[in-house]
């Protein structure tokens, strides 16, 4: 998605704003966003030259740029002097030049062939042997991108898979037909990633949204979920004693599940419901393992791990308290827009602080990306920043400053704790680690700890429906908290759910194409305790551990409510229909009671009758 914003690359910006914001991650975004649509003067800058930050997607090819650039060393930036910029009575705070410090161990393992031998589901006229490469390149491309549309459009006519349907285990891989009269795909070669590469969205961070988190309630509340279109997580998925099942979770799930026993199913339907409800016997085991309360309902080991691993997500030694809070956010996400608790928006999460800029842009928010703040001038009475002084040696006034962290020196904070790092891992494979008769599922996978001390992964695969990797492929992203490197933390993982080079035993895994392994900083243990910044300068960290977005949207309400305690977070943006032009004035949803209705039909085209009547419901989606 291309923000509409202005483009100021060739003149000098305006002098004055309410609010400069330096880093466009998730947080600073929906500041932006906020603070633009009460009427504030918005300066939205980023050094880098995408948006997004640490929350970002790229394409294949955009990733591979990415990757090499944060191999190479920063370069030392001249250091100037703005003095001549500075009045009586002001002090400078500098600002850190790279945010290096945030991604580190970056390793890239490609598993497939240099070159190009045949795209993935060829057509019978497109398998005309003994082509040379050009001409079929040339023909693959025209194939991909016709079935890529049709396949789409195959998508949306098909009825959304209803409760209690369960995807067919035996099903035999895509990459092995049975028929051997149907065209064979072959395994894809690297030069056919970079060929397609514009055709993947990758992201940085995997998280997904709960369809009853803040996140979600902050998208239908503001309007930004216009800008966006979202996929249901198709399954919930488990990986246990070497194999990968699906966890049933769902009532529908539950009876239809064929892993289950009817003793199991009921003993599981009575804990889902019962758990629903705070009770003195919960209230008891408040404090010890939630594993060891599981363990005293009955339940059987299968369904003890569903619940932990599965639906609360949580560690063995998890309170109770919190593992019974996890599994009622869990249930209560159920069915309002499909059957798992789990959206994921098309084009990657990337798309999510683009929608926010957006919104800001819409609402007369300037953005600038390769641009950004040197400096911070200070009022030594007051300890509050006045101006700042941006990369070509502007200096531009300002009440606030929000800031991400990675733009502060370390000698400008004091950490609450000791940074964490996350283990991140993306592979793009050829098949589904639990294919089914449908190649277009999304799914949430959950791979317990194997050992005591141990961190558990969470894994989310993404088919090509969802805009983020071609036909034929699957963009695996695994996520856990770091112990060491992220191949350290990981490459176990895949090696068992996986074929790579280093498990050629021939089964029926999937096989990883191309891998990137890394570590980024965790957000969430980035909180400031204490710096020597002004009071009005706020600072902004980079995505957290957990599967959600709460941590991120709580910090920009945090934020907004600190710099304008009087107005509304995020209030609804109008629709166009609810905007009407007469002339020089222009007439808002609060104007249409002394408008008369026939004068406004006239205007309008005899087809937007209904949305006149209609102008006053929800925005919000169906549940």
């Amino acid at each position: 998605m291309t923000v509409s914003a202005a483009n100021m690359a060739a003149e000098d910006l305006p002098a004055d704003f309410d609010i400069v914001i330096l880093g466009t991650g998730l947080a600073e975004s929906v500041v932006a966003a906020a603070c633009s649509r009460v009427g504030q003067r918005v300066l939205h800058l980023d050094r880098r030259s995408y948006y997004a930050a640490n929350w970002a997607s790229f394409t294949f090819n955009s990733l591979l740029t990415w990757i090499k650039e944060q191999n190479e060393e920063p370069k030392p930036e001249e250091v100037k002097d703005w003095s001549s910029l500075m009045e009586e009575g002001e002090e400078l705070i500098h600002l850190a030049n790279s945010d290096s410090a945030s991604i580190t161990n970056l390793q890239v393992f490609s598993f497939t062939s240099e070159e190009e031998e045949e795209a993935p589901n060829t057509t019978e006229e497109e398998k005309a042997a003994d082509e040379d490469a050009v001409k079929e390149s040339s023909e693959t491309e025209s194939a991909d991108s016709k079935e890529e549309e049709a396949g789409a459009a195959e998508k949306e006519d098909q009825p959304a898979q209803t409760e209690g349907e369960e995807p067919k285990a035996d099903q035999p891989l895509p990459s092995s037909p049975s028929n051997p009269s149907e065209p064979v795909r072959k395994k894809i070669s690297y030069a056919q990633l970079v060929k397609e590469g514009r055709r993947f969205n990758i992201d940085l961070v995997s998280k997904l949204l709960f369809s009853r988190g803040s996140l979600v309630d902050l998208l239908i509340k503001s309007n930004v979920s216009r800008y966006a279109e979202f996929k249901n997580v198709t399954r919930i998925l488990t990986y246990r004693h070497g194999n990968v099942e699906q966890v049933p979770c769902s009532r529908a799930d539950v009876f239809a599940s064929r892993q289950l026993s009817v003793i199991e199913k009921r003993k599981l339907m009575r804990f889902l419901t019962s758990c629903m409800e705070e009770t003195e016997e919960q209230t008891a085991y408040n404090g010890r393992p939630y594993l060891e309360f599981l363990r005293n309902q009955q339940l059987g080991e299968s369904l003890q791990h569903f619940l932990l691993h599965s639906i609360a997500m949580v560690a063995e030694d998890t309170p109770t308290e919190e593992g019974l809070a996890s599994t009622r956010h869990f249930l209560r996400c159920l069915g309002r827009y499909g059957n798992t608790p789990f959206l994921f928006p098309v084009y990657g999460l990337g798309e999510i602080p683009q929608c926010f800029c957006r919104m800001s842009a819409v609402f007369g928010g300037i953005y600038c990306l390769r641009h950004s703040v040197r400096c911070l001038i200070v009022d030594k009475d007051t300890n509050r920043c006045k101006a700042v002084i941006d990369s070509r040696g502007q200096r531009i006034s300002c009440s606030h400053v929000v800031v991400e962290n990675s733009y502060l020196d370390a000698d400008s904070t004091k950490m609450a704790t000791p940074p964490r790092y996350l283990s991140r891992a993306i592979l793009i494979t050829d098949s589904s680690v639990l294919p089914s008769d449908s190649d277009q599922q999304i799914s949430m996978v959950t791979v317990p700890p194997p050992a005591a001390g141990c961190p558990a992964v969470k894994m989310v695969e993404l088919c090509s429906s969802s805009m983020t990797c071609i036909p034929g492929t699957y963009l695996v992203h695994l996520t856990c908290q770091s112990v060491g490197s992220a191949h350290e933390d990981l490459s176990p993982v895949v090696t068992r759910m996986y074929r790579t080079t280093e498990s050629q035993d021939e089964d029926q895994r999937p096989s990883v194409l191309w891998c990137l392994y890394f570590n980024m900083a965790d957000g969430s243990t980035l909180q400031v305790e204490g710096h020597s910044l002004p009071s009005n300068v706020y600072i902004c960290c980079g995505p957290d551990g957990d599967l959600g977005h709460e941590h991120a949207v709580k910090q920009a309400e945090s934020i907004f409510q600190k710099i304008l305690p009087e107005e509304e977070f995020c209030p609804p943006a109008p629709n166009p229909e609810d905007i009407i032009y007469d002339g020089e004035n222009t007439f808002t949803e609060e104007d249409r009671g002394a408008v008369d209705k026939k004068d406004l039909q006239e205007e309008e085209n005899n087809g937007k009758s209904q949305e006149e009547n209609q102008e006053q419901q929800s925005v919000e989606p169906e549940e």
